[in-house]
């Protein structure tokens, strides 16, 4: 049985930290409403798209019933009211202040519906100095400081490849929001969560705001270099690029083993991760030179006799293709609205040695409008 089976979650949320952490929780077994504006999520037009559906928006929405409400409308702000009065949870991603024009907003709501718990992402958080300012993830990535230390040394400014700002605040969110409703299970009451993109980005930065607080200096770009380890990076080979990382010196001393180079271990300038760390421009030169006389493979193959952890630097193509996901049982074969069948990259636990498996297919805008007011009506739900 999924752990939120029979929690009901309406969510007010568009493009993609709002509705990730909404499906998290339809992974679960919540009952997910999303609720869509007259056009839809604008993520509905993102490409590829298959037969007019976005793979992209599938991708963030499975398991959801979707329904159009327009929330100028004094009839549909009643229907949504109705919606959240019966609800578990409200989870919105719109600009502090949005909801509560509508009258939708945690206070009111809950003071009708003491039980409810209302999850709020926004850039900046609900109340502060910035909270009326909107953001994407790029303008969170620059705000946070990742983009301080993503790329090479002396480059210009770089993102994340992944939108790390919206996916991991969908994740603080979904952690919340399971938090909140073990509380409620003791006292019945709810509570409002306050997700800040800034503040969960902030949060998965532990390593580097302590260098900060620590040393008073501003952690710099290393490339895929470690500030405080080495070798951990990727290396050049005779036809490319791999990744490696001896994490302490047990491993390093295989390294040195693997490369023929022994006498390294007991390098002052090599010592120990500390030592390394601040060598290891040198060091990679010394690595480097040998890396590039043979091709990755048998570098892969070298390393992982020895145990030590190494990597081909995957495209997504070829990291789907792996064994190791392929035994996840990951990625699945998905439905979408217009009968075209897909895949996609499903939940990522696994329960008791069990994939978990993609229960309803992600929804065509308003599929679901008739059945849901219908639901509302014959539950007498005010």
């Amino acid at each position: 049985m999924s752990s939120l089976n029979g929690i009901k979650v309406i969510e007010f949320c568009e493009i993609a930290a709002g509705p990730f952490c909404g499906m998290l929780l339809a992974d679960m077994g919540a009952d997910v409403i999303k609720v869509e504006r007259p056009n839809g999520d604008a993520m509905r037009t993102w490409p590829p798209l298959t037969d007019g559906y976005s793979e992209n928006f599938a991708s963030v929405n499975r398991g959801k019933r979707s329904i159009c409400l327009n929330l100028k409308d004094p009839g549909d702000i009643a229907h949504a009211r109705r919606l959240i009065l019966g609800a578990d949870v409200v989870l919105e991603n719109f600009r502090p202040g949005v909801m509560q024009r509508n009258g939708l907003d945690y206070a009111t709501m809950s003071a009708l519906n003491p039980g409810l718990i209302y999850c709020s992402i926004s850039a900046f958080g609900q109340t502060g100095p910035r909270s009326g300012e909107g953001g994407f993830d790029l303008t969170m990535q620059a705000m946070s400081g990742v983009m301080s230390v993503t790329g090479e040394p002396g480059g210009a400014p770089v993102k994340c490849g992944v939108p790390l700002c919206d996916f991991v605040s969908g994740l603080y969110g979904a952690y919340g929001i399971a938090a909140a409703l073990n509380a409620r299970a003791s006292t019945g009451k709810g509570q409002h969560i306050d997700v800040s993109m800034l503040g969960a980005t902030l949060g998965v930065s532990a390593l580097q705001t302590s260098e900060f607080f620590g040393t008073g200096k501003a952690p710099r770009k290393l490339g895929s270099a470690h500030p405080r380890n080495a070798p951990y990076q990727a290396f050049e080979a005779e036809d490319g690029h791999f990744g490696m990382a001896a994490g302490n010196n047990g491993l390093w001393a295989s390294v040195c083993r693997v490369v023929g180079r022994e006498d390294l271990e007991k390098d002052p300038r090599f010592i120990d991760p500390t030592t390394r760390a601040q060598n290891q421009d040198t060091l990679r030169d010394l690595l480097e030179a040998i890396f590039r006389t043979k091709p990755i493979a048998h570098w892969i193959a070298a390393f992982h006799e020895a145990g030590v952890p190494c990597s081909p630097i995957n495209t997504y193509p070829e990291v789907l293709q792996d064994p190791q996901v392929a035994h996840m049982g990951w990625v699945q074969q998905i439905a979408l609205p217009n009968g075209v069948t897909t895949q996609t990259f499903g939940p990522v636990l696994r329960i008791n040695d069990t994939a978990q498996s993609v229960t309803r297919r992600p929804p065509a805008l308003g599929e679901h409008t008739d059945e849901i007011l219908a639901q509302l009506t014959a539950s007498g739900e005010a």
